[in-house]
């Protein structure tokens, strides 16, 4: 059924979601179950085979599914024998191709396979979701189609926008995450990362401790009462403004340090360094500035013992 402005919806239930039923090509109301719309068209691979042979052929006769990213929809033509070695309409008598296989591909589109690939190989090994690829993927493409970063790398430019994309969608990785996921040093990715801002026109979000506080503690094995002790340190520290200059993640890891130390499960600086990937030296510096004001730190409910916690 479709309303006077031609959009296609269920006529009892009109802002109930329509689920497409690619299979029967069918658009249906999620409410009634109506069927309110035909002839979908399916533009995912079809996996039939015609062939009464199993051998290794490819039952994909479409090629990959389309991309909207891509300039030329990743269009294709492969001309290859049969599975009975007979196909005289493609070769001829002595073997050789009558036709020749047709690649629509550009090569702005090959850059932009390879980087959606990368994207999605760092995205896989730090388990990032779908959204955030997705955004990661659309960054780059504004970014090749805006020729606003030549002269630097593909997986440089890819890393970055992983990162910005990270950020955007509120669950920021540090750099030293995307680094070890990445074929590309620290330095190269933040020289991309402030490009990509500048000739985009974005923003992202200024990070805070609370931004990695749950995932630290969670990696950590720390208990609820202890998180939530160590992540009303670092908002703290932050309010108080007694650790000036230093990193969200630094500030994290020594507001851990501090609220495990004041509880049965004690943790050292490298265990929480490591998770964290800031350095002992730097967790030290930032305890030592938050350890003088440990008690306006800590919440009212949490029994503390201040002869419990190390001094550096």
């Amino acid at each position: 059924m479709s309303s006077g402005g031609g959009m296609i919806q269920c006529p009892d239930h009109p802002y109930a979601p329509l689920i497409d039923d690619c299979r029967a090509g069918d658009q249906i109301c999620s409410e009634c179950g109506l069927v309110v719309g035909d002839r979908v068209v399916d533009v995912g691979s079809e996996w039939r085979t015609f062939s009464n042979e199993a051998g290794n052929a490819d039952p994909s006769r479409v090629g990959a599914t389309e991309n909207t990213l891509l300039n030329g929809t990743n269009l294709t033509t492969m001309i290859g024998p049969s599975p009975s070695g007979g196909n005289v309409a493609s070769f001829d008598d002595s073997g050789a191709a009558v036709y020749k296989n047709r690649q629509t591909m550009s090569s702005s589109d090959r850059t932009l396979i390879n980087a959606f690939k990368e994207i999605g190989t760092m995205a896989d090994r730090i388990n990032l979701t779908r959204t955030i690829v997705d955004r990661a993927n659309r960054l780059f493409k504004d970014v090749h189609d805006g020729k606003n970063l030549k002269g630097h790398s593909t997986d440089a430019s890819a890393s970055a926008c992983l990162y910005i994309a990270c950020r955007q969608e509120g669950v920021p990785r540090t750099f030293k995450e995307i680094c070890a996921v990445s074929k590309i040093g620290k330095k190269e990715i933040g020289r991309c990362f402030k490009l990509i801002l500048k000739a985009l026109e974005t923003s992202v979000d200024i990070i805070t401790t609370s931004d990695f506080m749950p995932r630290f503690c969670c990696n950590l094995g720390l208990p609820i009462n202890v998180q939530m002790a160590a992540s009303h340190i670092g908002r703290k520290a932050v309010e108080l403004d007694i650790v000036p200059g230093r990193s969200p993640i630094s500030v994290a890891a020594a507001a851990i340090y501090m609220a495990s130390h004041a509880s049965e499960k004690k943790l050292t600086k490298k265990e929480i360094g490591d998770i964290a990937g800031v350095a002992d030296v730097t967790i030290r510096q930032s305890y030592e500035l938050m350890y003088p004001r440990a008690a306006d730190l800590f919440p009212e409910d949490f029994k503390l013992i201040l002869s419990q916690l190390p001094q550096r």
